[in-house]
């Protein structure tokens, strides 16, 4: 089956080759609004469409991404001709590029968020840190969804002050140094220069007694299990985020968020091209001459197809949804069966007896394409004076 080539990433964006930063940024905007499964719904060209854009701008908005494609072009991303390790071309998530372009924050529509009317995410300076945890699973849990319990060891709320950073009964206090401010004022002839407080680090505050277990940091190491839920239909290098999983705030501030990189294995029988399946089946010259029916593997159990007589080497069945559930909910792809007839590579005395017969009975005129070819090679070399 032939894969249609991908387009330029420039073209995709509408941009030329020299174009800095902020005007790929722009383009990659314009496009991300007019494309948006929001605002298409049902819509699978733009559906299509905000997945290229997406994965365009995220190797054109990289410095060392969008080298390595000017000069390799798509090759740069294919780890099969390029020699890198599995895993290593995979993109993220069209609808993550898209938040951090816009800012969008957490729950809602996309949509809610870039036009104000979402929540946002706590950006503040006590925030605790995003984390990443790459997480191997098989190919049937990744295409029917399943749960997993990972470990992490992170810097997690402190059990003795509860995250305060500070010791039983104890407080917090102006800070001696700034007055409550949290800069620091220097005069520099005319000029004035305001500074982070290095005491308060800009909170205007100090704890009186700081925790004797996190030394009033409000954490410690710890290791914790965190229950990722893996939505039917992910692949290798989408991204799950779990909420409030990262490292803990400091000093009582919000958590971070747990960022799952998602690698699926291979399987044995199938093949994944976006949401539809390959299955390679081989079948005997006589299935393929005779006809038969046969019983074919999916994801949902046993299926069956009606191979006709005369079946071609490379001849594809499709089996309507039988393939992957589109992770956005766009529906379900399909299953392909490539139909590979296998020749015998060992036979014996009688069944060797048995083919030269058939072959002495056989005429060129039951098989199309070898009277073909034929007939061509003989146009060929008359040409040429043979």
């Amino acid at each position: 089956m032939s894969v249609m080539a991908k387009r330029d990433y420039y073209e995709v964006l509408g941009t030329e080759r020299g174009a800095d930063a902020e005007e790929i940024k722009k383009a990659y905007r314009k496009l991300a609004i007019k494309f948006h499964p929001d605002k298409n719904p049902g819509d699978k060209q733009a559906e299509e469409n905000f997945k290229e854009i997406g994965e365009a701008y995220e190797v054109l908005s990289d410095p060392q991404k969008r080298a390595a494609y000017d000069q390799y072009g798509h090759d740069a991303f294919d780890a099969r001709k390029r020699g890198f390790g599995g895993g290593g071309g995979g993109f993220h998530d069209p609808f993550d590029i898209f938040r951090e372009v816009f800012g969008g924050g957490g729950g809602g529509s996309i949509f809610d968020d870039l036009f104000g009317f979402g929540s946002s995410m706590d950006g503040g300076t006590n925030r605790g840190a995003d984390l990443r945890y790459d997480l191997e699973i098989d190919f049937l849990e990744a295409a029917l969804g399943c749960e997993k319990d990972v470990k992490i060891s992170k810097l997690d709320e402190c059990d003795r002050c509860r995250g305060s950073g500070a010791e039983s009964g104890s407080g917090r206090k102006t800070c001696s140094t700034c007055a409550g401010r949290g800069q620091i004022v220097s005069a520099r002839g005319i000029f004035r220069i305001a500074q982070t407080c290095p005491r308060c680090e800009g909170s205007g505050t100090i704890i009186e007694k700081p925790c004797k277990s996190c030394g009033g940091s409000g954490r410690r190491e710890k290791t914790s299990t965190v229950k990722i839920r893996v939505p039917a239909g992910v692949d290798t290098g989408i991204r799950l985020r779990s909420v409030g999983n990262g490292e803990g705030g400091i000093q009582g501030g919000p958590p971070g968020d747990l960022f799952v990189v998602i690698h699926v294995r291979e399987h044995d029988l199938f093949r994944r091209e976006g949401d539809d399946l390959i299955c390679e089946m081989p079948i005997s010259i006589v299935q393929a001459t005779l006809g038969a029916e046969l019983e074919v593997p999916t994801l949902n159990g046993k299926a069956n197809i009606k191979v006709p007589a005369g079946t071609q080497p490379g001849t594809i069945f499709r089996l309507r949804g039988k393939g992957v559930k589109n992770i956005r909910g766009f529906g379900t792809g399909d299953l392909l069966v490539r139909i590979n007839v296998e020749v015998p590579t060992r036979l014996n005395h009688e069944q060797k007896e048995r083919l030269k017969e058939f072959a002495d009975v056989c005429d060129v005129k039951t098989m199309p394409l070898t009277r073909g070819f034929v007939e061509k090679a003989r146009s060929f070399l008359t040409k040429l004076g043979f």
